[in-house]
């Protein structure tokens, strides 16, 4: 016996799906349209931006102001210190040595290049102490501190903020209200 073909039970449920579909997409369209629309979205690539820009100004500080003078210092000679480099094993032609970390790298030779450290390292540190002192002007100026202290707790060792009444993690009072039900009840049963 062969199967019979409902033609409206399947126009129904096409039309019934397409329905479905519709209403998803909708919904996601206006769910990224609230998300966009909140303020603190754009609040976050506003800073994105910025904070993109005082990156590279922090950059030029370090590679450009603080680090030439660096690279005076007698060990550290007369390159710049981004091309500073050891070789840890010659290229085939590098009985003569190399000049340059781009002259090593094009024989083959193994190095390590300790002046890109250095230079990342001090960029992250100027960075790390112009940010500071950003967040201790601010403090200072509207009484607010964007750096939010912590202490642990002392139940379950887990850092919260130093005006939390309770611990997020253990729920438990950092106020010493637990110590002193503790103590209360070992009386009560004296």
């Amino acid at each position: 016996m062969a199967p019979t073909f409902d033609r409206e039970a399947a126009q129904e449920r096409l039309l019934n799906g397409t329905n479905n579909v519709v209403r998803r997409v909708s919904s996601a369209w206006n769910s990224f349209l609230d998300f966009l629309g909140r303020d603190n979205v754009l609040e976050v690539a506003v800073g994105l931006m910025i904070a993109a820009s005082f990156s590279g100004v922090v950059n030029s500080l370090v590679s450009d102001i603080i680090l030439p003078p660096i690279s005076l210092l007698p060990f550290m000679s007369h390159k710049n210190l981004p091309e500073k480099f050891v070789v840890l094993r010659r290229g085939p032609h590098g009985s003569k040595g190399y000049n340059t970390v781009k002259q090593a790298s094009e024989d083959g030779a193994v190095t390590m290049n300790y002046g890109v450290f250095l230079d990342k390292t001090f960029t992250f540190l100027a960075l790390g102490l112009v940010l500071y002192g950003i967040a201790q002007t601010y403090a200072f100026l509207s009484k607010d501190s964007i750096i939010k202290h912590t202490v642990r707790c002392p139940y379950c060792r887990k850092y919260v903020s130093e005006k939390a009444k309770r611990c997020v993690n253990c729920t438990s009072w950092l106020d010493g209200r637990e110590d002193r039900e503790t103590s209360a009840l070992a009386q009560d049963t004296d």
